[in-house]
């Protein structure tokens, strides 16, 4: 549904997409995650053709978005961070007046409202204007509007900005419901979005893309949690000595009892080297599992690692040529 392909935009100094590449199949949902100021906004706007880039190559459906940015943007739903309400128009007269700008056929629009309206939850609301809805319902009518000429791609800009934590339920069930018609690409800031709504996400900082896996992939660690009924004297220096263990750290557990956060020093399954052990030492074991990470720790390692180089980003995007020559280029 998306192909990106070494996108690249600059205001001025500041390279706000470094050669960004990823696709996103049909039928996906996937989280844009970065902190304010990593690009996701850019790579929206140029997904949807309100942005050129300077390079690379992007496209929708299999349709160039530079190329033929109308074409595109009649495919998509978008819903932007301030959504562009009327506060004096009714429901219904804004999604009539949606339907109009999005070429509805006159024939249609009264179903298709009444699709909208009833998917998002605005069928009592209709006659009500826009002015008099709380937050929430108005990022509804945000949303109605996006689906209102049934998109095959949803693109959602911060969607649970400013809400209140019920608002932000609604939202995300919303979004669940809508995803089983569109593919969607929704950005945030904000970790447990990405973690209740994704099997996937993309993270950028900095402009640049640092992470592109399933989230049960990103919270995998490379090590195993030993929890003992009691702590061992030699059993640090124990574990240590096992073949590619890299660190351990032992934390005081409720009961007495011990725990051995144990690191692998490359991709190796530790689990049945450290069970052997327990087994020869007889350790009173109370429990053994890969440990897992918290999205926020992962984000925040990426975070915190040193940003790939321009020039390595350029190397890198050189290796594999785009479809056809960058509008830049051209």
């Amino acid at each position: 549904m998306i192909q990106v392909h070494a996108l690249s935009k600059s205001y001025g100094t500041v390279e706000a997409l470094r050669a960004v590449s990823f696709d996103v199949a049909d039928g996906e949902i996937v989280g844009l995650l970065g902190p304010n100021g990593a690009g996701k906004t850019t790579l929206i706007k140029a997904l949807t053709g309100y942005l050129e880039p300077d390079g690379g190559y992007a496209s929708v459906g299999g349709i160039d978005v530079i190329a033929d940015p109308r074409r595109v943007q009649a495919d998509i739903g978008y819903l932007p961070e301030n959504t562009p309400l009327y506060p004096e128009l009714t429901v219904q007269a804004y999604l009539k007046l949606m339907a109009d700008l999005r070429l509805v056929p006159p024939d249609r629009q009264s179903q298709q409202i009444a699709q909208a309206a009833e998917a998002t939850g605005l069928t009592d609301r209709l006659t009500q204007p826009i002015g008099q809805l709380s937050k929430g319902f108005r990022q509804r009518v945000g949303l109605a509007q996006a689906i209102l000429h049934r998109p095959r791609l949803l693109i959602l800009d911060e969607p649970t900005i400013g809400l209140d934590p019920t608002q932000i339920v609604t939202i995300r069930d919303l979004i669940r419901r809508l995803s089983r018609n569109s593919t969607v690409l929704f950005s945030t800031h904000i970790l447990s979005e990405v973690e209740a709504l994704c099997d996937r996400a993309i993270i950028l900082i900095n402009g640049q893309l640092r992470a592109d896996a399933r989230i049960a992939d990103l919270a995998q660690s490379r090590g195993v949690l030993l929890t003992l009924d009691q702590e061992i004297d030699d059993g640090e220096a124990a574990l240590l000595q096992l073949p590619g263990v890299e660190a351990v750290e032992t934390e005081a557990s409720a009961g007495g009892r011990a725990l051995y956060r144990i690191s692998a020093a490359e991709n190796k399954e530790l689990a049945p080297a450290v069970f052997r052990l327990a087994k020869v030492r007889d350790w009173p074991v109370r429990e053994l599992r890969n440990d897992t990470r918290a999205l926020e720790s992962v984000f925040n390692e990426l975070a915190l690692a040193p940003s790939q180089s321009a020039a390595t980003s350029d190397d890198t995007a050189a290796d594999s040529q785009p479809p056809h020559a960058t509008a830049s280029e051209e």
